[in-house]
């Protein structure tokens, strides 16, 4: 066979890898380059370091700012997000995914035998909590594409892990059975976003206290009858 990847015919055909076509003759398939880890790196510190700066001081914070906090330069991060808009819609991304991941992680958990249903319940809202949710709550308000691919899909597997989660809890006796996600992902949002005039400095000490009042009220036997029915995130969706 001749060509370093033993693949006959395919000399000359440079950033190429050698297949053969229907006909038994060779095609080109270019290669996609994949980001070096640097670079990946990069961005990474890029997204972490906009989602602290937008919980400490808003969406509107200015891009050096956000490019020194992340130890990069200004051109590493226009680089990568061109506009505000491609670092928002990064972040929220990154969000969804990190507490869709949380959810995940206490139903295997619950079903490994490792931990109570409900005490799954509990660690992932506070874990969701210190993702600061509902702090970042005023980007997703005008202009921002609440229905990009990417963040339908993303939305979808954190609704479907919150579920997942919520129904073992419920299926162990250890939730109350008019509650559902969205019921859940509300007061998370709610009880996690700063009351107007006072900062997530100091906003923060006071969080997970009332967290745990919440979920007091989650858990069964319920103590008192809700008004309605258990809210979905669908419910959610249609509502907005």
């Amino acid at each position: 066979m001749s060509g370093a990847d033993g693949v006959r015919g395919t000399r000359g055909v440079s950033g190429a890898d050698g297949a053969r076509g229907a006909d038994g003759g060779a095609v080109a398939v270019r290669r996609v380059p994949r980001p070096r880890a640097d670079a990946l790196r990069n961005r990474e510190r890029l997204v972490t370091a906009a989602r602290e700066m937008f919980v400490e001081f808003g969406p509107l914070v200015p891009y050096d700012e956000i490019a020194r906090r992340a130890g990069v330069g200004n051109a590493t991060l226009y680089r990568n997000f061109p506009e505000r808009a491609d670092l928002v819609h990064e972040v929220v991304l990154s969000l969804t995914a990190r507490v869709a991941g949380l959810a995940e992680r206490g139903a295997e958990s619950v079903r490994a035998g490792g931990a109570d249903a409900f005490d799954a319940v509990r660690d992932f809202v506070h874990g969701a909590a210190d993702e600061r949710v509902g702090a970042l709550c005023p980007m997703l308000e005008a202009g921002f594409d609440h229905d990009h691919p990417d963040l339908v899909a993303e939305r979808g597997r954190l609704e479907e892990s919150v579920e997942d989660l919520l129904g073992l809890a419920r299926a162990a006796g250890r939730l109350r059975p008019d509650v559902g996600a969205g019921d859940l992902l509300v007061g998370v949002s709610q009880l996690t976003r700063p009351l107007p005039g006072t900062g997530c400095a100091a906003f923060a000490p006071f969080v997970h206290r009332h967290l745990q009042l919440f979920l007091d009220g989650l858990e069964a036997p319920a103590r008192s009858v809700l008004p309605g029915s258990a809210v979905t995130l669908e419910d959610l969706r249609r509502d907005a």
